[in-house]
């Protein structure tokens, strides 16, 4: 794994952030407005848009992901710079952001917005001199009548200069404090926001403690840009902040794809209807418009919508975080999905958009969605709300949705993770019998039972819920009760969207059109050719399915997904997303041979939250590498100072490049993530050649596939030995070939160093090899292992015994 790498690095290297960038007030400039922000000067100085600028990046650049200074500086502070006075709340802002590059390809930021106080004597009076002259234009357009009405009477009512003035806040140099707005942010490749946004916290914090922090700023932030690996695929990652430790982890390559927004604040901000109602239509791909005064709430909503897809991907614009230069946007006669922010003064009839018959108007703050005409209802929608809402009540959360969100946290950090068992017969939640109790308690057959149980000393109130002994209740995890509960929910929910999608397209490869004839012309002639059989396909789904999936069908989404489909015929070559989908739609259909159910409109509910949920639980309880500390760094005398209650400027010095090698790395390497590249293995510890290579990784191949067979789990070890002895003789045959390879290639290389010259194997080191590999086969063997385990085993016999173990 390569950590280090100054900011000229070739290949993309696994760390977990490539820029930590400050936004804001560039002093020399000074004040800007921003013209393109759609503002008027008939505002208050302190409420227009000035131009905010990037103040500094470190490092400055790095090849595999150059910097878009316009990008960021935009999606840092979309609109720009805000003043405020002391009078007004100066509550720090963490908001996400995406930019999507030309490939396709997607880059994640994270930023946190603060005020600092302006020491600029410029700048403060240039913000008066501002007041003066509105206040000057304002007492002339809102200069008394001239039919000498009595002056004081305009002073005593609403529309007096005096009372517009303080409504709007105001500034006077003598006695206001001015703050301006500041942003810090983390470029990375891959969407971990709750780490990246410990980690600005916790830097925001050290500036605003009136004890500095243990280190300079320097070190934490060199730490974080060049000693965090990112963590692989099924590996969690632990490292320090100024503070306190930050946990990690992301999924494996047969999980559901890596996902870092709270999904409970969707559902607490929209309600399950509107989320449904939103969902159906960004998989019709109408144009989608979200309005918020808070940038998080639209990056949150947007990621949600869209990570419920899966396995559909969006395939079209995508800006969940629109800059105000950018409105013109909204224009575009095109599916898109993109975020507006409010000023929350302005309701939606003073919006100025176009009023197309296909616009799904969401407005977060308000609760409320102004959905596009003949909108069909999604399949199975009454028994799909509902098993949603079975896991949201088990968290605590109203399915009709709660605007005040604080309420519905505080209830989630009071539940316990035990009160949520699976019942692996059908997917129930084995908790929601006690929700629906509580929601028909009211009922007065229900209060009759209630008596007639309380004769028999028997309270229906404390019958408590059966735990599945299988469950992770001792597991230790290493975050917080919140967070676990917030991961929980998350993927309990996504299992459940994926599940219909898996239940819907169980059968969808056999309407898969083949090409027949190569790739490239395929692709080159791909708009002229059909790649999925519709009419056969819904010919074959159940009637009330016909009215979404029809229209579905036509999507680019779909298009693009049965493209990917065609275009990656093996396991190697598949997108990830597509085999994850591919491995559970396998599933599916081997437990339908037994009872087909899918040419039915039956709704099968999810079972798989169980594994899923166990599977982040253990990344979460086992940490599998923890970071580099911070240190201190190779800085000058008088560097690094601290000012409490200011960000400082950084030394770019010591922050522009990365270790001048990869020590840190190479030092952890070997007890890093626990385990190597397969292939790599081979290399280093077989010595083989790449076509001797290819030829061992497709043997393996072979054989499991031969595993694969459902018979073999039902033979007895000896039957199992006997059937495979010649693939294992073959396997003794090659490694003792190999041995003697590798050992004449160690042996040679001695003798060479020591000159002697020649060399002659007697054959008693090999025969030691075979020998130590025979026993371990006889053992296998007399154990009853699978097949799968012996080649496992063998493959990873110059791992197991290394060749100098067996040299004198």
């Amino acid at each position: 794994m390569s950590g280090g790498g100054g900011g000229g690095g070739g290949s993309a290297p696994s760390r977990f952030a490539d820029y930590f960038v400050i936004c804001g007030l560039d002093t020399e400039t000074g004040l800007e407005p921003d013209e393109l922000s759609g503002e008027n000067f008939e505002q208050t100085p302190l409420r227009r848009t000035f131009k905010s600028k990037v103040l500094a990046r470190y490092p400055e650049n790095v090849e595999w992901n150059p910097f878009d200074q316009d990008a960021v500086g935009m999606l840092c502070m979309p609109k720009g710079l805000a003043f405020k006075t002391q009078a007004d709340p100066r509550e720090p802002q963490f908001h996400a952001f995406i930019i999507t590059r030309e490939d396709g390809s997607r880059t994640f930021g994270f930023a946190l917005t603060f005020y600092e106080e302006v020491t600029s004597k410029q700048i403060c009076s240039a913000m008066q001199t501002l007041y003066h002259m509105h206040n000057a234009e304002y007492d002339v357009l809102h200069a008394p009548p001239a039919d000498g009405r009595d002056q004081s009477s305009m002073e005593d009512g609403e529309d007096t200069p005096v009372t517009k003035l303080q409504r709007f806040n105001s500034y006077d140099i003598s006695r206001d404090t001015l703050y301006v707005s500041k942003c810090i942010c983390l470029i990375t490749p891959m969407s971990f926001m709750k780490a990246c946004r410990s980690v600005l916290e916790q830097l925001h914090q050290a500036v605003t403690s009136p004890q500095p922090p243990p280190l300079p700023l320097e070190s934490y932030i060199y730490n974080v840009l060049y000693e965090v690996p990112l963590p692989p695929p099924g590996r969690s990652l632990k490292f320090s902040g100024v503070y306190g430790s930050i946990i990690c982890q992301r999924p494996s390559t047969n999980e559901l794809p890596l996902f870092d927004f709270p999904v409970k604040e969707v559902f607490e901000l929209l309600g399950v209807e509107n989320v449904f109602q939103l969902f159906t239509c960004a998989l019709l791909e109408f144009q989608i418009l979200l309005y918020s005064q808070h940038y998080q709430r639209l990056m949150t909503v947007a990621e949600t919508i869209t990570a419920l897809m899966f396995p559909f991907q969006w395939q079209h614009v995508y800006v969940p975080i629109l800059p105000a230069s950018l409105l013109h946007f909204l224009d575009a006669p095109v599916p898109y999905l993109m975020g507006l922010h409010s000023n929350g003064l302005d309701d939606r009839s003073k919006l100025e958009l176009p009023q197309e018959a296909n616009l799904c108007f969401v407005d977060i703050d308000n609760h409320f969605i102004e959905l596009p005409e003949d909108l069909p209802q999604f399949p199975n929608k009454l028994e799909f709300v509902q098993e949603v809402s079975e896991i949201l009540m088990a968290f605590g959360i109203p399915p009709e949705g709660n605007l005040h969100c604080s309420e519905s946290a505080s209830k989630l950090k009071r539940l316990r993770a035990s009160e949520l068992v699976s019942d692996k017969r059908n997917g129930n939640i084995a908790g929601s019998p006690l929700h629906s109790y509580e929601l028909l308690k009211e009922n007065e057959t229900i209060a009759r039972l209630q008596a007639l149980v309380k004769r028999t000393g028997v309270s229906l109130e404390k019958l408590e819920v059966r735990e599945d002994p299988s469950s992770n209740k001792d597991l230790k995890v290493q975050c917080d009760e919140e967070e676990l509960r917030i991961y929980q929910l998350n993927i309990q929910i996504r299992e459940v969207f994926a599940n219909r999608f898996t239940q819907m397209f169980a059968d969808y490869e056999v309407f898969v059109i083949q090409p027949s004839q190569d790739k490239e012309s395929w692709f080159t002639n791909r708009e002229q050719m059909q790649n999925f059989d519709k009419a056969s396909f819904l010919s074959d789904q159940p009637e009330p399915y016909l009215p979404f999936l029809s229209r579905f069908l036509e999507t680019q989404m779909f298009a693009s997904f049965i493209d990917n489909k065609i275009m990656c015929h093996d396991d190697d070559d598949k997108d990830p997303v597509l085999r994850v989908f591919d491995s559970r739609v396998d599933k599916i259909r081997l437990l339908n041979v037994r009872t087909p159910t899918l040419r039915t409109s039956m709704y099968q509910k999810c079972t798989t939250v169980d594994e899923a949920e166990k599977a982040i639980e253990l990344r979460l309880a086992k940490i599998d590498h923890t970071a580099i500390h911070p240190h201190l760094l190779d800085m000058k005398i008088g560097q690094g100072k601290y000012e409490p209650g200011f960000f400082p400027k950084l030394q770019s010095d010591v922050l522009s490049t990365g270790p001048a090698s990869n020590k840190w790395t190479k030092r952890n390497a070997p007890a890093q993530w626990r385990r190597k590249d397969r292939q790599k293995q081979h290399t280093e510890h077989l010595r083989l050649d790449n076509d001797q290579r290819e030829k061992y990784i497709q043997e393996a191949r072979t054989m499991g596939s031969t595993i694969r067979q459902p018979k073999l789990s039902n033979l007895s070890p000896s039957v199992i030995a006997q059937t495979n002895w010649k693939f294992v003789e073959g396997l003794l045959k090659e490694c003792r070939n190999k041995t003697k390879r590798m050992l004449v290639e160690k042996m040679g290389r001695e003798a060479v160093e020591l000159g002697h010259g020649e060399v002659n194997i007697t054959g008693v080191e090999e025969n030691t090899l075979i020998a130590s590999l025979c026993d371990l086969l006889e053992r296998i063997w007399s154990h009853g292992l699978q097949v799968k385990q012996e080649y496992f085993l063998i493959q990873n016999v110059g791992s197991l015994m290394p060749a100098h173990s067996c040299l004198p």
